[in-house]
């Protein structure tokens, strides 16, 4: 039989990424060790997922192709319900640790990029190429690796930038989703902190429960009415941010940068000068909803099969950067941000956007916050800094260093 890409419609993307959670929930309470390292839900199933499809592949040669609008659909709900929930009354909560935060990954970010340019100079490889493997993917993930991928190969002529930046931004949002719920267990397990009881609660219908993001879990009543104004809220931001990557081409803003910033002007404007009364709850639900299910076709539709053809080097780097990540979480972001709960949190979160995505890094706060009890200044933190502020850093940086070493070359 002739090997062919068979490609999945929205409805069989769907319905196979909620197939993946749900068989990821199961891993995740029947296997103790997915419990033990708290790997959050989508990680397990999608790996599992990427794994057969592998096999498929190598045994068959078929392998499948999902709906992508519909992926970068549910991330840009994702984000725009980050936005959606930031209210700046309570933005001014972050105060000094979210500036504290913000400088050690911008530090973070320059070690990650001469990291990435050091191994490949001394690997024999172009300096740019380091780039690559260093915060263009990893703390950029796959929208900035497309972007600055194009950028290398146009410019500098780096062959295949774009590919081998997509492997490793997959790599990263694999491995980032893996180690930050180990690096914040060992943190928490050091400070004697137990397991809180978990228990099921019904929110009445009110004011803010403070609960966004912290637990997934947590129940909240959401009316056909909200629902509706959180949907067509939802519609605005990602219209926008299509209206403004159509108009704006050159600007080199991501378009989830886009939908989360419109976000925030919406939510501030309705509440302040329109005086309505916004349902946080609906919008609790529907981004952690769009957040699980970005993240299963993320690592479902994973092609392990290129990453196994990875050259030498991108791998050797790839894992040095993975160590530097696990050693900078564990010995520099949480001892700056605290050392207390808080900062594991922080810790791991700082693991998911570090090397993988924001929604990596709020999946792993969740899976250390559902069993050790909530934390309000890692998820006020986190998001903002990860997918807002530190993409404006990261690509200044990343300019500066660009012009240093393409020059030099």
């Amino acid at each position: 039989m002739k090997p062919e890409i068979i490609a999945l419609n929205g409805y069989y993307t769907l319905i196979a990424a909620t197939i993946v959670l749900l068989i990821g929930r199961l891993l995740v309470q029947r296997i103790k060790f997915f419990q033990n390292f708290n790997i959050p839900e989508p990680v397990a199933g999608g790996l599992l997922a990427a794994f057969i499809l592998s096999i498929v592949y190598s045994t068959t040669g078929h392998s499948f192709a999902i709906e992508k609008p519909l992926q970068d659909a549910f991330m840009l709900i994702f984000f725009a319900s980050i936005g959606l929930s930031a209210d700046f009354s309570r933005l001014k909560q972050g105060g000094m640790p979210l500036v504290i935060f913000l400088v050690i990954v911008s530090v973070f970010i320059v070690i990650q990029n001469l990291v990435g340019v050091g191994m490949a100079s001394a690997m024999g490889q172009n300096p740019l190429f380091g780039l690559i493997t260093g915060s263009i993917t990893l703390t950029g993930g796959h929208g900035t690796g497309a972007a600055y991928g194009k950028i290398l190969t146009e410019r500098y002529g780096i062959a295949n930038a774009t590919d081998i930046a997509m492997i490793a931004a997959t790599y990263g949002l694999v491995s980032g989703g893996l180690i930050g719920g180990p690096v914040a267990r060992r943190l928490v397990n050091k400070m004697g902190r137990k397991p809180v009881e978990q228990t099921v609660e019904v929110d009445s219908k009110g004011s803010y429960d403070n609960q966004t993001f912290e637990s997934a879990g947590h129940q909240r009543l959401i009316t056909a009415t909200s629902a509706i104004e959180t949907m067509a809220m939802f519609a605005a931001c990602l219209a926008f941010s299509s209206i403004m990557i159509k108009t704006f081409p050159d600007f080199k803003l991501p378009q989830f940068v886009w939908a989360l910033g419109f976000g925030v002007v919406l939510r501030n404007v309705l509440t302040t000068v329109f005086k309505f009364d916004m349902f946080d709850r609906a919008i609790d639900v529907f981004g952690n909803a769009s957040l699980s299910l970005f993240l299963a076709m993320a690592l479902m539709s994973m092609k392990l099969w290129q990453l196994a053809d990875m050259a030498g080097p991108m791998l050797a780097i790839l894992a040095v950067q993975t160590v530097v990540m696990i050693f900078y979480a564990y010995w520099v972001t949480a001892r700056f941000m605290g050392n207390d709960y808080d900062a594991a949190v922080l810790a791991a979160g700082h693991c998911g956007f570090g090397l993988g995505a924001t929604p990596t890094a709020v999946a792993n706060m969740q899976s250390i916050t559902n069993t050790f009890g909530s934390s309000h200044k890692a998820f006020l933190i986190v998001p903002l800094v990860g997918a807002f502020f530190i993409d404006l850093v990261n690509m200044a940086i990343l300019d500066r260093m660009m012009a240093w070493f393409g020059t030099a070359l």
